[in-house]
């Protein structure tokens, strides 16, 4: 039998679900250009995503979280894809691990309108990219393969 150590066996496990979205739009020349967010103090791009309110559905959610955090309000929102990860952190120096276990469910939207210049302070960049530059920029695999996934849906 495999022994544990101290601190995994201290380990606080939280499950969490979000939502959030690929915000798309046609540009003059008729390509498609989606949305990709620097979060604030962090080095790297991926969709806007969020946490569930109380009382709030997953789609409720994700549209409220993609207008909170690129300034942008969507006509029309389809699921995408989901996406799960585990992450751990230390609340503080003294504090036990802390392991979640996260679902992040997206959705594929099409801009209604709204200012990228009105984000909240949780971000620091709103980028409008074609799909090509969208893919490369992307920090995550996962969220790199959802918008594969979106040019494939929108070239349809």
């Amino acid at each position: 039998m495999a022994s544990r150590s101290k601190s995994s066996a201290r380990a606080e496990i939280r499950r969490e679900v979000s939502a959030g979205g690929l915000i798309w739009r046609r540009n003059p020349a008729g390509g498609i250009e989606v949305v990709l967010v620097k979060p604030a103090g962090k080095d790297y791009w991926a969709l806007p995503k969020g946490h569930i309110e109380k009382g709030e559905t997953i789609g409720e959610a994700a549209i409220r979280e993609v207008r909170e955090e690129t300034g942008l309000t969507v006509s029309e929102s389809q699921p995408l894809g989901d996406v799960s990860y585990v992450y751990s952190f230390h609340e503080d120096a003294t504090a036990p691990l802390v392991r979640v276990f996260k679902k992040v469910h997206f959705f594929l939207m099409r801009l209604d309108g709204g200012d990228t210049s009105k984000h909240d302070s949780e971000i620091d960049q709103v980028a409008w990219l074609d799909l090509g530059a969208a893919i490369r920029k992307a920090s995550f695999k996962s969220e790199a393969k959802l918008i594969s996934k979106a040019a494939t849906i929108l070239s349809a």
